[in-house]
């Protein structure tokens, strides 16, 4: 891995990190020596992307991702094009809803609608859903390209709970599945005692750009409930991706008048 590249993943360490950390931390959570860790977290704080308190001497993540941030929302508006059709979701549904982006080989929640009920499913954002074992990343799987998906079942296929899927076989049949119906469903796959279902939010070239999901616990989600939830869902997904890309204006225009 290049200089770049260990200094970026180390930022996102600390970008994971519930809490202010400290260098000896830091440095065993990357696999680095003290001495590279703390060069990169002075190159880092220099440029703000990292912030060490000058009292306890640990580190959180800085305001320059943020501000990136702002800067690729205001010119790819996914997520505030998608939060109004989560919250939707989450009420119609009862149950957590949460959204995903798929950037660099990794899909992760940007968005979380939490359940209003006592009991329920907690998705924090920022969390990295793997594709084998969640219903975000079989819905990803099932419609992204082949590289992708080759990209995905040639490393190991880490078993999470006793119903991960973990046969590359098994798995393509789940995805086949999965794109008969326009929908995932994934049972256990994570953790224990939640089901739940998600469908692809697609660009106009039918490529996944990330999914939306319902997930709730398994004692409240029978099958036909969590099918039912995954046909909303998959409708669901649909809408966004017709608002963010203006499918929805050109699918209103006469055939005519798109013929020119």
């Amino acid at each position: 891995m290049s200089t770049i590249g260990k200094a970026l993943t180390l930022l996102d360490a600390v970008s994971r990190l519930e809490k202010d950390v400290g260098l000896t931390e830091i440095a065993r959570h990357c696999g680095l020596d003290k001495a590279t860790a703390r060069r990169f977290l002075v190159e880092l704080e220099k440029h703000g992307f990292v912030e060490q308190d000058p009292e306890t001497r640990r580190y959180r993540i800085g305001g320059a991702p943020v501000r990136l941030a702002r800067i690729r929302e205001a010119r790819f508006p996914y997520l505030s094009t998608a939060a109004p059709f989560v919250r939707e979701l989450a009420e119609a549904s009862g149950e957590t809803v949460h959204l995903s982006e798929y950037a660099a080989g990794r899909l992760s929640t940007i968005l979380v609608e939490d359940s209003p009920r006592a009991n329920r499913v907690i998705v924090d954002v920022g969390s990295v859903l793997p594709f084998h074992a969640t219903a975000s990343g079989l819905a990803f799987l099932a419609f992204c390209s082949a590289r992708q998906l080759e990209d995905v079942l040639s490393a190991p296929l880490e078993a999470f709970t006793e119903n991960t899927v973990t046969s590359a076989n098994d798995l393509r049949s789940l995805l086949a599945e999965t794109a008969r119906r326009g929908y995932s469903v994934c049972l256990q796959g994570l953790e224990s005692g939640v089901i739940s279902t998600a469908a692809p939010i697609k660009a106009p070239n039918s490529l996944p750009i990330g999914t939306i999901a319902v997930a709730a616990p398994l004692v409240r989600a029978d099958e036909a409930t969590i099918h039912r939830l995954g046909s909303t869902t998959a409708a669901t997904a649909k809408r966004i991706s017709e608002k963010f890309f203006g499918l929805e204006q050109l699918a209103a225009q006469p055939l005519a008048r798109r013929a020119g």
